[in-house]
């Protein structure tokens, strides 16, 4: 249910305090968010909304412009970035702050692209969220480390790809010498097999290795290649020259 805006929190005396509006479906957390903004001398609470629909429907009557948005990802009727986008696009000035059990870079870079200025994870959430806020309007981009380490391989792949192709042909096609610069041997034997088709089970007979250790060897490539699945992997790897296009 959506909590009405804190009327009285909007008389800021001589000290400005931002508006903070949260987008959170589960009770527990909003109240754990609301006191923490309640505490500040910084901040005033201006409402929260459990789902999508009741988010839009706040935006769209508010007369307060919110300062803060603290907004979650996965809600019951939809995405929380729709709510980001909604709220850079009606209220310029708001700055969307994510906290989300979601850690992959797909929904960190999507809700950065979507307006987000900074992304923590739910399981690394700071006891003082409104320490964070107050941090994020004095210029800062609060992430969480383990969500910084993802964008930043991220990164280094896309880094990899523009070296690649800036890369003479020949270096790009034929030479296969970048593979263990970013790939062990075993890592590449195993993403070979992994794009013929074989199983887990399969590649660990093949290799005379145990399928803990194929598994092992697939992780470690996923972490180096920024993927999660063993399509994304193949794509990945092909895309950067250390595979060749399955036929």
């Amino acid at each position: 249910m959506l909590k009405p805006m804190n009327i009285e929190a909007t008389d800021t005396g001589k000290t400005h305090r931002w508006g903070v509006l949260v987008v959170e479906d589960d009770s527990r957390a909003r109240a754990f968010f609301e006191a923490s903004v309640q505490r500040s001398g910084s901040l005033f609470w201006l409402g929260s909304a459990g789902t999508v629909h009741e988010a839009l429907a706040w935006m769209a009557q508010t007369t307060i412009i919110p300062d803060v948005l603290l907004v979650d990802l996965g809600m019951p009727d939809g995405s929380g970035l729709d709510v980001i986008r909604e709220a850079v696009a009606r209220f310029p000035g708001c700055e969307p702050l994510v906290i989300s059990v979601f850690g992959d870079e797909e929904n960190v870079l999507a809700s950065i692209e979507a307006g987000a200025v900074g992304y923590i994870h739910k399981d690394a959430a700071p006891e003082d969220i409104a320490q964070t806020i107050v941090e994020m309007k004095a210029g800062a981009s609060p992430i969480s480390p383990m969500i910084a380490r993802r964008v930043l391989a991220k990164y280094r792949s896309l880094q990899l790809a523009g070296t690649l192709a800036a890369a003479p042909p020949e270096a790009a096609l034929g030479n296969t010498t970048t593979a263990p610069s970013l790939l062990s041997a075993r890592e590449h034997e195993v993403l070979t097999l992994i794009a013929r088709g074989f199983s887990y089970a399969e590649i660990a007979r093949l290799k005379g290795l145990s399928v803990h250790t194929v598994q092992t060897h697939i992780k470690n490539l996923y972490g180096k290649l920024a993927v999660h699945s063993k399509s994304e992997a193949v794509f990945e790897a092909t895309r950067l020259g250390l595979l060749s296009h399955p036929g």
